[in-house]
């Protein structure tokens, strides 16, 4: 009985240290380069400003050099509906438990940076207002004036 409950215990924090190993992996690199997090959410075949974030945004060079250079960390916390694009079941648990921790609401899209710590600086709720260069000038004026 103490062997059955030992490994129930173990997977159960197996799981849960899973579960976050992608924010405790860019908390940690973020940490070492002193960079921020970018945690998106998003419904990449349904979200129809989702798409339109991932397009002219996330998707744009000018966005990909915050990684590049050492700017910012980027995770995309995904909830595909249609059965074709469903992600592994470890990857949808370890996205449900970042959007119980950051998007209880379940805004779509909702973008939120962090810091290194996992504190929230800035949001945004919705599809931004700003192209990619004034979205990409905001977050650099951000972690200028963070003391990483």
């Amino acid at each position: 009985m103490k062997t059955i409950l030992s490994a129930i215990v173990m997977v159960v924090f197996a799981v849960g240290i899973h579960a976050q190993s992608r924010l405790e992996n860019a908390k940690k690199q973020a940490s070492e380069n002193k960079e921020l997090i970018l945690l998106n959410f998003s419904g990449s075949d349904w979200c129809i400003p989702c798409i339109k974030l991932h397009k002219n945004i996330i998707g744009t060079d000018e966005f990909k050099k915050l990684e590049t250079e050492n700017v910012m960390v980027y995770i995309n916390a995904d909830f595909p509906r249609n059965k074709k694009n469903q992600l592994s079941p470890e990857l949808k648990k370890e996205n449900a438990s970042l959007a119980d921790q950051y998007n209880p609401k379940g805004i779509f899209p909702y973008t939120i940076l962090l810091n290194s710590e996992g504190k929230i600086l800035k949001s945004w709720e919705g599809l931004p207002s700003e192209n990619a260069t004034v979205f990409v000038k905001e977050i650099r004026d951000i972690k200028e004036n963070q003391k990483l």
